[in-house]
């Protein structure tokens, strides 16, 4: 099972990380078109809601309460119950979605009105939101569709099309922005429908995956079948759970909104470095392990249960912390490097860098919130993160209040990083608490070798980078070489300082040994 783990995760992790290059050229196009100002602001919004929506009900609450179900289903029943089950989720789901497109496209205007109020006060901005929010909002339906084939994909352990899918969106934004975007009126307006087009795309790349396993549903409304009762039942308190960073990300684009013309692009910006190490090593490996964790509680296997958690906890922080020590250290030229070109100027790379070094602090909490809600979810526990993630939300926006006004934009990202500190230790403390999981041996060693590693890391990082005044100055081949060459120089020092500290590939893998107690 180890190794099945840890291939599952690499794979993921490659596919990942080819939709996340696509999506820095999407974000350094955009910024050199665009920049960093109203008329981006408008399209960070229109965008951001349904994307939070789709992280909050399709990838967050609803695949965390379909795949436990799935598995269960996939174990105890026949073939064809299981297809049954899948048509109903499909028929119900979607006429779910339909309903709250509609609704979302008429009320455009009072969406945002709720979730950038401060735009209200400037109607150009304003009415271009509400604009392209009726672009964009339709992608919800969609890419919420999407992410229910690619559930369906990952139960089944074809991970690789549901991590590959992104890039579609990637790739129709960047043509959107650079060949549809200037026949425009607005051109801005030429990103939001690259957003909806993406929708399509994406749902249609998954269809045929899923016609080889004979299971592309054919939909039927079904409310009252017993899977559908039990996912729904799972789904409406788990809203809260493992989304709750996505709904701390829009409470700071709340926030934002009132700060002066620029601060929600910042915080767009920085937000999209934060999500690399994220989205290319966190979501990976929730995403493989809830399959595997739920499959565990499906046949009683406590020992393997732990084991797995430990496993990835390890694995997220052996990433995590020296992602959060990157971008802290040299978040000034990552920036500068990646979209200090056009519309986007040294004053932005400046802004965003206050941003990012804040939102890198919660880098790892991030990662591990995902990991150790999936311990509750594949045991189908939907309150115990539902009542921490509510406390961290509530923690998030008093942050807010506090930070806000001596940091500006900067104070909201501190603000979310915070509340993801005070969400992973919590979520940790029930596990340990309910012996859900048990650290096995060898967590102070581990410890010890990855502060020794980092601390190698920083130090290089600090003296290779040199003041950011060079990187604003020089050109942007100057940039794009020194940066390689500092992150190349960065990860083999990292590789070898693990090394060094006694840290070895088959201590990367699950043992199969006595859980200390």
């Amino acid at each position: 099972m180890s190794k099945s783990l840890v291939k599952s995760t690499s794979v993921v992790i490659g596919m990942t990380m080819i939709s996340r290059i696509f999506g820095f050229i999407r974000d350094m196009v955009t910024a050199q078109l665009f920049g960093a100002g109203m008329a981006f602001d408008a399209f960070s919004v229109a965008f951001k809601i349904p994307n939070f929506m789709r992280r909050l009900f399709a990838e967050g609450s609803f695949s965390q309460a379909f795949v436990p179900v799935l598995s269960e289903y996939q174990k105890q029943k026949n073939s064809t119950e299981v297809k049954q089950f899948i048509d109903a989720m499909a028929g119900t789901l979607g006429v779910v979605l339909l309903g709250v497109t509609i609704i979302g496209v008429i009320g455009a205007p009072w969406i945002v009105r709720v979730f950038a109020p401060g735009f209200t006060a400037q109607g150009e901005r304003f009415d271009l939101a509400v604009t392209m929010l009726r672009i964009t909002f339709p992608y919800l339906m969609l890419i919420s569709l999407t992410a229910f084939s690619g559930a369906i994909l990952n139960t089944y352990s074809r991970f690789w099309v549901a991590a590959f899918t992104p890039v579609f969106l990637n790739i129709a934004m960047i043509s959107a922005a650079m060949w549809l975007s200037p026949h425009m009126a607005m051109p801005i307006t030429g990103l939001a429908w690259g957003v909806f087009i993406a929708g399509i795309l994406q749902l249609l790349f998954q269809w045929p995956f899923l016609r080889q396993l004979r299971l592309l549903p054919r939909p039927r409304i079904h409310f009252h079948d017993s899977g559908v009762i039990k996912v729904l039942k799972l789904m409406i308190p788990a809203l809260f759970g493992v989304s709750v960073s996505q709904v701390n990300l829009l409470l700071d684009t709340l926030f934002a909104s009132f700060l002066v013309v620029g601060s929600v692009s910042w915080l767009y910006y920085s937000d999209r470095l934060m999500e690399f190490p994220l989205g290319v090593f966190g979501v990976a490996i929730s995403t493989v392990i809830l399959p595997h964790l739920s499959r565990h509680h499906a046949t009683q296997s406590a020992m393997h249960f732990s084991l797995t958690l430990d496993w990835a906890l390890r694995m997220v922080l052996l990433v995590g912390i020296p992602a959060t020590v990157t971008l802290a250290v040299i978040s000034g030229p990552l920036l500068s490097t990646l979209f200090q070109h056009g519309q986007f100027d040294a004053h932005a790379v400046l802004m965003a860098r206050e941003s990012l070094t804040a939102f890198s602090l919660g880098i790892a909490p991030f990662m591990l919130v995902k990991v150790l809600a999936a311990g509750f979810y594949a045991r189908q526990n939907m309150r115990t993160p539902v009542r921490i993630g509510v406390l961290a939300m509530i923690a998030n926006m008093v942050f807010n209040g506090l930070l806000i006004w001596p940091l500006a934009h900067a104070g909201i990202a501190l603000a979310t990083s915070l509340a993801a500190i005070l969400n992973t230790g919590c979520l940790f403390y029930f596990l340990c608490k309910e012996k859900i999981y048990v650290p096995r041996d060898g967590w102070w060693f581990f410890s010890t070798r990855l502060i020794f590693a980092n601390t190698i890391l920083a130090m290089w990082l600090w003296v290779g980078a040199g003041p950011l005044s060079e990187w604003l100055t020089h050109s942007i081949s100057w940039r794009f070489v020194h940066l390689l060459g500092l992150l190349l120089l960065a990860m083999a020092i990292y590789g070898i300082s693990l090394w060094l500290a006694g840290i070895r590939v088959h201590h990367l893998l699950i043992p199969n040994q006595r859980l200390v107690t």
